[in-house]
């Protein structure tokens, strides 16, 4: 499955709707800015900032726990998703987790526009 080259992984609407509410390895961050989450989210996502989720996933995992609410994905998380609005913070995100060393990260790449238009928000 390696794509190589520094390609960042996709994950289709499709795919993440089957994973939300029913996947307990799902960790959908969304990396939008505070004002974008207030105005609608997808349900069960965490709220870390584009500009701190290099600082967040390197953590200690109590600290993460602490800050987040949530419990620190490990490096093989089967299911680390990042999402924005559009797409491209949510790729940023994404290629900083996979030089971390989460091998398994994907960006929505339709982001929330694309879920808020299919879910009828």
């Amino acid at each position: 499955m390696y794509s190589g080259g520094g390609v960042t992984k996709e994950i289709s609407y499709e795919d993440l709707k089957a994973l939300v509410g029913k996947s307990q390895n799902l960790f959908l961050v969304d990396v939008r800015t505070k004002d974008e989450v207030d105005k609608g989210r997808i349900p069960g996502s965490v709220h870390i900032p584009v500009d701190t989720v290099e600082a967040a996933f390197k953590m200690e995992p109590e600290d993460f726990k602490a800050k987040y609410g949530v419990t620190k994905p490990p490096l093989d998380a089967p299911e680390l998703v990042f999402h924005c609005q559009v797409g491209r913070r949510g790729g940023v995100a994404t290629s900083k987790a996979n030089e971390l060393g989460y091998v398994n990260a994907r960006n929505y790449a339709g982001a929330y526009r694309e879920w808020s238009e299919k879910e009828g928000k």
